[in-house]
């Protein structure tokens, strides 16, 4: 098994590309393959370095790893050769047609109730008048001449599909500047690279029938070619995905702290009847099955990904979480914060509150009450049991009990409505600055 996963670096990755690499390597784990990383960076003017680095660090970021690199870029030789041949064997024709007469004649069409369609027109150009175009100064663009045959293949998700090629434009491959586009550079290097399997997105279904087309017309044997389309993602509410796309990208995800382990393991679970697990692609991919992911498209839910991320955390060591975690935090600090976190990145709030110089909001109406608080205060060190010393001592002072109780205390000492628990976070925040916070929330001095 021989895999490729190809995406553009004209932008971040986000989820939807994240899901297609996780699929990629988890069958190429499983069935001890190769996964080659391919930059398809044709799109000279979008695509950039930036991205291009980006795209590699997000998948190390997600425990992927590739035995093969290419770009695109550098192979425009073997794309010129491939398409002497198709010259050559008449299956690459010259177009001199410009875009505003491309769009006449599609309109045209349209209006004779007929699909817009390429009408094969410079299929009928004679070799005379293809040299005075050359001589007017025209530069052609080259198309590629379809089939008439159906292409079908047994979808490793989808089952049994195919494709209509009548029903298709003769698609252009090369440009009038002499660029090649994706549909053919990725035919030449699925082909070359020995490629076995393809597991992309559902919108590619169109894509695969023509280049299965190109595929056998280059030499290639298409039934040892295997596909797998995943549906599309939409988001928590049934609709598109892009619409979000800049929240859920993977450059975002990691610096709002989501754990790797928790985004793998939502995706490889997704569209399955499985639960998910968190892990990266090595811990999953015994029990991941392609041929369990359903046909329909597979809701992204960030709520559903979060939760996963919080029992990753929640079973976290102080171990494990020590390097990302800010310098001087303790285990005591960790057993405290953890079972309240959503992501890692939010310890450091929690981390301000036990040690810094925060300033909880002045509590109206709760002078007096804040003043008790401070007389009723234990004497210090705290310990684990002050926090319930403190509170009963109080609660006998001024008759208060359960929420008129305790959320002016925890909106005093943390400045939030919701937290770790109080009896853990006494103790680091100490009585120095339990002190000042009371006299602070109750504008008391």
């Amino acid at each position: 098994m021989k895999l490729r996963f190809a995406p553009s670096p004209t932008g971040w990755l986000h989820v939807g590309n994240a899901r297609i690499a996780i699929v990629n390597a988890l069958l190429a784990i499983q069935r001890q393959g190769q996964l080659i990383l391919r930059l398809d960076d044709t799109d000279v003017e979008r695509s950039r370095p930036e991205y291009a680095a980006g795209i590699e660090e997000d998948l190390r970021w997600l425990g992927i790893s590739w035995q093969g690199f290419q770009r695109q870029q550098d192979r425009t030789e073997r794309y010129a050769l491939a398409a002497e041949k198709l010259k050559k064997a008449g299956l690459l024709y010259p177009c001199f047609e410009s875009e505003e007469e491309l769009k006449f004649k599609r309109e045209l069409r349209l209006r004779q109730n007929k699909p817009p369609l390429y009408d094969h027109a410079a299929l009928k150009m004679t070799p005379e008048q293809y040299e005075r175009a050359l001589a007017n100064g025209k530069t052609p663009h080259w198309r590629f001449k379809l089939g008439n045959k159906p292409r079908r293949w047994d979808d490793g998700v989808l089952g049994e599909r195919q494709v209509k090629l009548t029903a298709i434009s003769d698609p252009v491959l090369v440009r009038a500047d002499g660029s090649y586009l994706y549909t053919f550079c990725s035919v030449v290097d699925d082909l070359e690279m020995g490629i076995t399997h393809i597991v992309r997105g559902e919108d590619h279904v169109t894509n695969t029938g023509v280049q299965l087309d190109i595929y056998e017309a280059l030499g290639g044997r298409p039934d040892r070619l295997a596909f797998a389309h995943l549906p599309l993602l939409t988001d928590a509410d049934g609709g598109p995905l892009s619409k979000r796309i800049g929240s859920l990208s993977l450059r975002q995800m990691r610096k709002d702290g989501v754990e790797p382990q928790a985004l793998v393991g939502y995706l490889a679970a997704l569209g399955t009847a499985q639960d998910p697990v968190p892990g990266l692609p090595a811990d999953l991919a015994a029990r991941f099955d392609i041929h369990a992911v359903s046909k329909s498209s597979a809701r992204f839910d960030p709520r559903q990904m979060l939760g996963l991320n919080k029992k990753l955390l929640h079973a976290l060591s102080f171990e494990d979480a020590k390097p990302r975690l800010p310098e001087g935090a303790t285990p005591e600090f960790w057993n405290a914060i953890r079972g309240n976190l959503d992501m890692l990145a939010e310890a450091r709030l929690w981390w301000e509150v036990a040690t810094g110089r925060i300033a909880p909001p002045v509590l109206d109406g709760e002078g007096e009450f804040l003043k008790a608080a401070l007389a009723t205060l234990p004497a210090g060190p705290f310990d684990a049991t002050s926090w319930s010393v403190w509170t009963e001592a109080l609660r006998a002072a001024t008759g208060r009990k359960g929420k008129s109780l305790f959320l002016p205390l925890r909106l005093a000492l943390t400045g939030e409505e919701h937290g770790p628990d109080l009896k853990d976070m006494l103790p680091l925040i100490g009585r120095d600055r339990a002190e000042e916070r009371l006299r602070h929330a109750g504008a008391t001095s």
